[in-house]
C-alpha cells in the first residue's frame, strides 16, 4: 500500500491550521488597533463648535485687487550693480501703473511657448 498520499494530506492539514491561526492573529491585531484608536480619539478635544468658527467681517468678504504695477527703474551706471547696491537691498518697491489696461502679448512675439516663430495660429 502506498502511503504517499496520506503523508501529503497530513502535512497539508497542518498548513491549513497554520493559515487559520495566522488569520486569527491578523484579525486580533486589527481589532486591537481599532480599540486603541478609539481610546486615543476619546482623549482628544472635541471638534470646534459652529460658534467657535471664524466669521466674515461686517463689511463682507475681502475681494482681490487687480492692478497693473510698474517697477522702479534700475539705476544706470558703468559697472555691474549687485542686489545689495540697489535701493531697498534689491527689493525694489513697485507703484501702481497709470495705464489701466493689462499688457498683452503682441501677435508674432514669443509669448510663453516656442521660439517666437509664426506658429500655427
Amino acid at each position: 500500500m502506498d502511503t504517499t498520499w496520506m503523508n501529503i494530506a497530513a502535512t497539508s492539514g497542518a498548513l491549513g491550521i497554520g493559515l487559520i491561526v495566522a488569520g486569527v492573529v491578523v484579525v486580533a491585531l486589527l481589532l486591537g488597533a481599532f480599540v486603541l484608536g478609539a481610546r486615543i480619539r476619546r482623549r482628544e478635544p472635541p471638534p470646534p463648535r459652529r460658534q467657535d468658527q471664524p466669521t466674515l467681517p461686517p463689511e463682507g468678504a475681502v475681494h482681490e485687487v487687480r492692478e497693473g504695477r510698474e517697477p522702479d527703474e534700475v539705476p544706470r551706471s558703468d559697472h555691474r550693480v549687485t542686489p545689495h547696491e540697489m535701493p531697498a537691498f534689491g527689493n525694489s518697491p513697485s507703484r501702481p501703473s497709470p495705464e489701466k489696461k493689462r499688457p498683452r502679448w503682441n501677435g508674432g512675439s514669443s509669448g510663453s511657448f516656442g521660439s517666437g516663430g509664426p506658429g500655427g495660429s
